[in-house]
């Protein structure tokens, strides 16, 4: 070996290899969780043994994977028998994809009729977190730019979507995410918390939310709930287009179609039926 060459880095070598064996068993980890779930889904409800000798694992870990799916409420126990079956949890996950297929669906034709009948284009979104996220568009004849918003998460606050969802959150949720930092996108953003609210309390009250070049510059839009059977805000239908021609004047009338959208989606999604 010349005095050129290094030698290689033994110990890089360990840490590498040691991060590299913790990923892959991370990874060997979800998948086996999500085989528990899959053998309780099939079977309806299993033992720790059954599941171990499904998985070809020990008992214990059969045991630890069940112990924190329990805990995340996904798997309960029958504590007289001892078996496992699938819990709460899963109803809850399965039913949020299932409104947010639902309304995608539902929304199809609700959405293109709105954008075909102002010329603008329509936004179905729904609440992703910290996030509007819209699940359906639809182009008007208007529309001059290809702008795609679908699939695209957009701010609760700079956002006539994100402020409906935001307006209809239930008062812990909003308050958690009010005291956030408000990032500033244009200078009409707005970025008070207290200012804010003062504005949720306006769309909660008159049911629509306006906003004016407060996330991109040239950008208005106009948004209205949408409602599940029971009444909860699921999403939110929106018309956007430039400031040019969602004028103020132009603006009431724009609610007002927004708002009819709204309740026929949410007609289609159960809610007063």
């Amino acid at each position: 070996m010349t005095r050129t060459q290094k030698q290689p880095d033994q110990g890089g070598e360990r840490v590498e290899n040691k991060q590299g064996r913790a990923a892959a068993g991370s990874v060997q980890s979800v998948d086996r969780a999500v085989s528990v779930l899959e053998i309780l889904a099939r079977h309806g409800e299993a033992g720790v043994t059954e599941i171990a000798d499904e998985l070809d694992v020990h008992k214990s870990t059969a045991f630890r994977l069940l112990g924190v799916l329990e805990n995340r409420g996904l798997v309960a126990q029958e504590k007289e028998r001892g078996k496992y079956y699938l819990g709460a949890g899963v109803l809850r996950l399965a039913g949020a994809a299932a409104v947010r297929l639902d309304i995608s669906q539902e929304g199809v034709p609700v959405c293109r009729e709105l954008a075909d009948e102002l010329g603008e284009t329509s936004n179905i979104a729904v609440l992703d977190d910290d996030a509007a996220v819209n699940v359906m568009q639809a182009r008007g004849t208007a529309s001059v730019t290809a702008q795609n918003w679908l699939g695209r998460r957009t701010p609760l606050h700079a956002t006539a979507s994100g402020k409906v969802l935001l307006a209809h959150l239930p008062t812990t949720l909003r308050e958690g995410l009010l005291a956030r930092p408000l990032h500033r996108f244009t200078e009409r953003t707005v970025t008070g918390a207290a200012m804010l609210r003062g504005e949720l309390e306006t769309v909660a009250e008159q049911g629509y939310a306006i906003t004016q070049e407060e996330l991109e510059i040239g950008l208005a839009a106009v948004a209205a709930p949408v409602r599940s059977h029971d009444g909860k805000v699921i999403a939110s239908i929106s018309v956007s287009g430039p400031v040019y021609r969602l004028t103020p004047d132009r603006l009431p009338d724009l609610a007002k179609r927004a708002l009819a959208a709204g309740v026929e989606l949410s007609r289609r999604m159960g809610y007063g039926c």
